[in-house]
């Protein structure tokens, strides 16, 4: 089974003090999931329409368990919290 990657490309942070609300709750909600963390930050150097802004790689078993650890309550109830705070895309993604 091909491994899960679950990558989030932040376009703006009006609030950058909800982001460590949000860890501390999303953190253990993503172990929780098996996710592993393999890169978060903001990007070195950005090209064509990227964005130099907070981007984060997280590892799973599988998209399943991506997915579903996305989808669980412990999870929702940290995202909530970036509700007219923060503007990104979150893009489950399949290994090869």
């Amino acid at each position: 089974m091909a491994k899960g990657y679950w990558l989030a490309i932040y376009r703006s942070i009006s609030n950058p003090a909800v982001l460590a609300d949000y860890a501390k709750l999303a953190t253990p909600a993503i172990a929780a999931g098996g996710g592993t963390f393999l890169a978060r930050g903001t990007a070195v150097k950005a090209y064509e329409a990227g964005l130099k802004e907070r981007t984060v790689l997280i590892e799973f078993a599988s998209a399943e368990k991506a997915i579903a650890t996305f989808e669980s309550a412990d999870y929702q109830a940290a995202a909530r919290l970036l509700v007219g705070q923060v503007e990104r895309e979150i893009r489950i993604l399949e290994g090869v």
